[in-house]
């Protein structure tokens, strides 16, 4: 018997709420990291403490960040469904 495996909007742990939000926090993260290092000479190695503002904003890592953007953007238009051991992502029948 096929099985429908629908995600809930709080089922991924790299989901935003929406896509603004999930681009307002790569910009704030993406910003800090940049700003870290590209204002050492300016302003030496207190800027350094921009750093882990960035990477709590990308909750961790920039590759977190992207597969959240991709889960964001993919909410509600792809289901994935199993039939006899095999799996596959299909649109989402609305």
């Amino acid at each position: 018997m096929p099985t429908t495996d629908t995600a809930a909007p709080s089922g991924s742990g790299f989901a935003s709420a929406s896509v603004p939000r999930h681009l307002a926090r790569g910009g704030v993260g993406f910003g800090a990291l940049i700003a870290a290092f590209a204002l050492v000479p300016v302003f030496g190695p207190a800027t350094l403490l921009l750093a882990p503002v960035g990477l709590v904003a990308l909750r961790g890592c920039p590759m977190c960040w992207a597969i959240g953007l991709a889960e964001t953007v993919s909410r509600g238009r792809l289901r994935r469904e199993c039939t006899d051991g095999r799996c596959e992502l299909k649109p989402a029948s609305r």
